[in-house]
This record gives structure tokens, sequence and C-alpha cells, in this order.
């Protein structure tokens, strides 16, 4: 095959989860802001799509997560590699940004290493929270590394990488908190329920946020629910969840898309699926917990790796339960509307749990990630 001169003109941008999408697009404007003439190949969901010059497949629509689910993919994958090998024999890109999703993205870096065409993470797999050694392969397949964390620089430094702390995306586009919280009059509370953007994920977690809501409401009649959902599950998607699990819809629960947090922003209180929900709640100020619920195969797998305290990016970040966190067979109805009545119920704690909050966009650097990591990206390749 006759050797084809990489072009820095067209890149490969590869995410396969609903923040990453949402990331990697911001991303992607980002890098075309300053350079108009850039043509982006992407693998992700709806968001890149939007913004990309071409696309290849929706891989966050497919939502594997877990330990035992991906490999239910597994042809999938051996496809999506396979398409993947041949753009980057065909068209030399540029550069590969690979965005979170590790278990994915390390074979599209090996594939991008094997053929010199260098790469960049943004958005790097949390690496402190479980299997180290991963920072290592990291290090030895990229040019740079772009971190949201500040303590993740030293991590990926220690493991040989070139490393740089652009700052959180997440300051660009979540609402700083209102300086105080006004509780509602006649305790019509509103109720955030954020069960995950995956499909397992709201299949085991809607069900129980929603009983949840049902024993609030059987103390304050007038609170009402918010069901926040991704642009992946539509309403007919989101409806089996709740049948299978024996609960129903009510009049008073909303299902609610927004790009833009304007609904969210002014809930009460949050029933939430450990993950990047659980930073956008903080950031806003907005009282919740947490949960999470897994298949007992991956949990068993997940207890002897994870090698931190917590699970919710609030409580990681401010290293204290400022936030309860109900995993596995605690994260029950009873559990969950017992600690949302708790707070609900008593205002000063709110306020001190909110107050916990206010110290996190202090630690998450400056607004700008994507345009700090889109210079970055750009320098290199010129």
């Amino acid at each position: 095959m006759a050797h084809i001169i990489p072009t820095t003109k067209n890149i490969l941008v590869v995410a396969g989860d609903p923040s990453g999408d949402a990331h990697a697009a911001n991303l992607i404007k980002a890098l075309k802001a300053k350079d108009p003439e850039l043509s982006v190949t992407s693998i992700g969901g709806v968001r890149m799509q939007a913004v990309s010059t071409h696309f290849i497949y929706n891989l966050v629509a497919v939502g594997a997560v877990g330990f035992a689910e991906p490999f239910k993919r597994f042809f999938l994958w051996l496809k999506l590699i396979r398409l993947v090998r041949r753009y980057l024999e065909e068209k030399r890109p540029g550069c590969v940004i690979a965005v979170d999703f590790y278990g994915f993205n390390h074979q599209i870096l090996g594939l991008a290493a094997h053929r010199s065409i260098p790469a960049f993470y943004y958005i790097s797999p949390q690496v402190w929270a479980s299997r180290p050694g991963r920072a290592v392969k990291i290090a030895r397949l990229v040019k740079e590394v772009l971190v949201i964390f500040p303590f993740e620089e030293e991590i990926y430094r220690k493991a040989g990488a070139n490393v740089s702390f652009v700052g959180h995306p997440l300051l660009d586009i979540v609402p700083a908190p209102a300086e105080k919280m006004e509780l509602p009059e006649g305790c019509a509370f509103k109720i955030g329920i954020l069960p995950g953007s995956r499909k397992a994920e709201i299949a085991r977690h809607l069900p129980i946020f929603i009983q949840a809501f049902y024993k609030i409401k059987s103390v304050y009649p007038n609170a009402r629910a918010y069901v926040f959902a991704v642009p992946e599950f539509p309403d007919a998607k989101l409806v089996p969840a709740l049948e299978s699990a024996n609960t129903y819809w009510s009049k008073d629960i909303e299902i609610v898309r927004e790009a833009d947090y304007s609904v969210r922003s002014t809930m009460d209180f949050a029933f939430t699926c450990s993950g990047t929900a659980t930073l956008e709640n903080a950031l806003m100020g907005l009282p919740m917990a947490v949960a999470y619920k897994m298949a007992d195969f991956s949990f068993a797998i997940a207890k002897r790796i994870v090698k931190i305290p917590y699970i919710s990016l609030a409580n990681i970040l401010l290293k204290k339960p400022v936030v309860k966190e109900l995993i596995q067979e605690k994260a029950n109805p009873d559990a969950l509307a017992q600690e949302a009545l708790a707070l609900l119920n008593n205002p000063p704690r709110m306020a001190a749990m909110r107050a916990e909050f206010l110290g996190l966009r202090s630690m998450l650097g400056n607004p700008g990630a994507a345009d700090r990591a889109a210079e970055k990206i750009l320098n290199h390749l010129k």
C-alpha cells in the first residue's frame, strides 16, 4: 500500500456515552471555530453527529456499561474496529481524539499508534478510582492527556504521560446556584429524577426513584417529580422500565429533555444515579441522594477493583460523605425517601449541603476547558 501523507485538516473523534458525547461535541465546535477548514469524522452520539463533518456510528445509543454487558456487544465492537482501521489506513487523519470510554477507545488508540497517527485523550478514564495501570497504557499511546480534574495531572505525569489540566467542561454549561434557596409555598417540592443515561441504568433506577417519589408525595401531596431523560431514550423506552417493575406513571410526573439545565436548576431535591449528573447537581447547589445498582456479577468485580471510598463525584472531590450514597440493596425506595424527607424537613441541613457544594467550582479550574484543549491539539498538529 502506498504511503499516504497525513493531513492535519482531517481528524477522528471517538466517544461512547452521553456525557462524553456532549463534551466531545463542544470540543469539536471549539476546534472548528479555531480552524474552519478542519474536517471532523466522529463516532459518538447525536450531539457529535450534529457538529461533525462525517459521522460513522451512534455508539452512545448502544449504552454498554459494567463488566459483563460489553461482551454482549463483541461483534458490534469488532465491526466498528474494522471500520476505524480502514478509515485510518485510507484517510490517514492528522490525529485521533479519544473522549473517555476507555474499553473501546484504548483499542482505537492502539490502531492509531500502530499506524504512527498522533492521538490525544480528552477527559481521561478515572484511573484514580480503579485500575491505575491504565494510566501507563494511555501514556504510551498518546501525545498528550488533557485532564479535567487537577489531581489527575500528577497521576498521569508519574505514569510517564505528557499531561495538561485544562479545567472541567461543566463549568461552561452548568449554571451557578442561586445565592439562597427558597422553599416552595405549600411544600410543593420539585423532585428531580435522574436514573442514568444507559438502558441498564434506567431499568434499574427509574422504578425505585419513582417509588421513592410516591412516598414523598404521601407526606407532601403537592410535590411533583421531573424525570430528566437523554435524547437517546424516548418516552417509549422509559415506560417499559416502569411496567417491568409494576410501577406506574402519574400526572404528577413530567419527562424533561433539556440542554441548558433551565428546569433542573429549579429542583428542590434530586434522586440521582452515580455519574456526571452528581457533579452537575452539585455545581448547581442541588441537594440530592445518590444511588447505584448493577448486575451482581459486575458489582462483585467492582468491589475488588475500586480503590476509593465514594461513588459520587461530589463526595470524591470534597473527600467526605456530604451526599448520601445508597448502593445495591441499599438503593431501595424506603431508604431513598427517608433521606429525601430528612433533608426536605430540615432546611438548615439542606443549606449546609449547598454550602459544601459551593466550594467545588474553585476546585475545577476556570471556564474554557474545550477551548484550551482545542488550542493544545491544534498546536501539536501545526
